[in-house]
């Protein structure tokens, strides 16, 4: 059976090329080949021997999801729309600052989670991505975008916020990171590779332990209720868990700080009094907010917050000297923004995750 490198960490790659009779430390010739140069094609592995060559071509493939569209938006934001196979299709996106390049990834066709402001919560979930689709991400985009001048790549930070809960994904997700962290890969620091959660508490307890890279909650309430209403998943893992998980995250956290996203909803959670509530709730945390301005999408239920409120709100957290900032909407013209990935998913769940209240 042939099987795809691309869903291969260091240890299983190791793994399989011993099992073809290879000694171990070609594993890293063929990291550095498939991931370093992007290189699908082995008979251009030119340091590898050719029988290694030859079995490679018979037992592996390097199979990044096809992409079925590559749009760029005004201020320089680019979308693939990629393969996800039976139908579906899921979405990455970069962009590009003067200081880094960003590349925003998926990690499953669809999302269980259903928070009522977000696009891809509408379309249902299908399946987990393999780690060759979330991995292969990165290395499509790569490739597209080439090297800069300096011979640079085009990408110094990647955040799993595209489509999907990443922790759901956990199994997938983690070897995912593992390469992107890999000197033999793709070689990016922990502070540059960052897994945004909506807050499942156990599996941020175990990305701490097993593979702890700078970590985003996605918060959008100040209180229980409202949290309730807006993202259900909080009725299972409810703010005081919630935090509380995101403080022992920080003893093993590349950074001293956790980053709190809050999209503005107009007449829904930005209010000054709301303000002085996340104020609160955020008291020992070590804490970053980044406010983000609602981006809107078909059939969507609310409204962006007004610029007014937005600084209102940001003022109220900056003099408390919480770190706040409001995110620059990049890519709304196609359909790129924060909260507006949707891409293609055949719905196989017609539900949303379970979500009993926690005793």
């Amino acid at each position: 059976m042939t099987v795809n490198l691309l869903d291969f960490d260091a240890q299983g790659l190791a793994g399989f090329v011993t099992k073809l009779g290879e000694k171990p430390f070609r594993a890293k010739q063929l990291m550095h080949w498939v991931h370093r140069n992007g290189e699908a094609d082995f008979a251009a592995m030119s340091d590898l021997a050719k029988s290694l060559r030859e079995k490679l071509a018979r037992t592996a493939v390097v199979a990044a999801p096809r992409v079925i569209s590559d749009g760029t938006s005004e201020d320089g934001t680019r979308k693939w729309l990629l393969d996800a196979g039976n139908g579906n299709a899921v979405e990455a996106v970069f962009i590009p600052e003067s200081s880094r390049g960003t590349l925003c990834v998926s990690t499953q066709a669809g999302c269980t989670l259903a928070c009522r402001f977000c696009s891809t919560g509408k379309q249902g979930f299908n399946r987990n991505l393999t780690v060759a689709e979330i991995i292969g991400q990165l290395w499509q985009a790569n490739r597209a975008l080439g090297a800069t001048p300096k011979g640079e790549r085009a990408i110094s930070n990647v955040v799993m916020m595209g489509m999907g809960e990443p922790l759901l994904n956990f199994d997938n997700v983690v070897p995912a990171l593992r390469l992107m962290l890999d000197d033999h890969a793709y070689g990016l620091s922990r502070r540059r590779v960052t897994v945004s959660t909506s807050g499942i508490v156990p599996l941020i307890d175990r990305l701490r332990d097993e593979c702890p890279v700078a970590l985003t909650v996605s918060l959008h309430a100040p209180n229980d209720a409202l949290r309730d209403r807006l993202m259900p998943i909080n009725r299972k893992y409810p703010l005081r868990e919630l935090l509380a998980a995101c403080v022992r995250y920080l003893d093993r956290a590349p950074r001293d700080f956790i980053t709190f996203e809050y999209v503005m909803l107009a007449d829904v959670n930005d209010s000054e009094r709301q303000a002085r509530e996340l104020v609160a709730l955020l008291a020992g945390v070590p804490s970053k907010v980044n406010l983000i301005p609602f981006n809107p999408f078909p059939q969507a239920e609310f409204e962006r917050s007004s610029h007014e409120a937005i600084q209102r709100f940001s003022d109220t957290l900056n003099k408390a000297d919480i770190v706040t900032t409001t995110r620059r909407t990049r890519g709304d013209d196609i359909d790129a923004a924060c909260g507006q990935l949707a891409g293609r998913v055949h719905d196989r769940s017609r539900r949303v995750i379970r979500v009993e209240r926690a005793a």
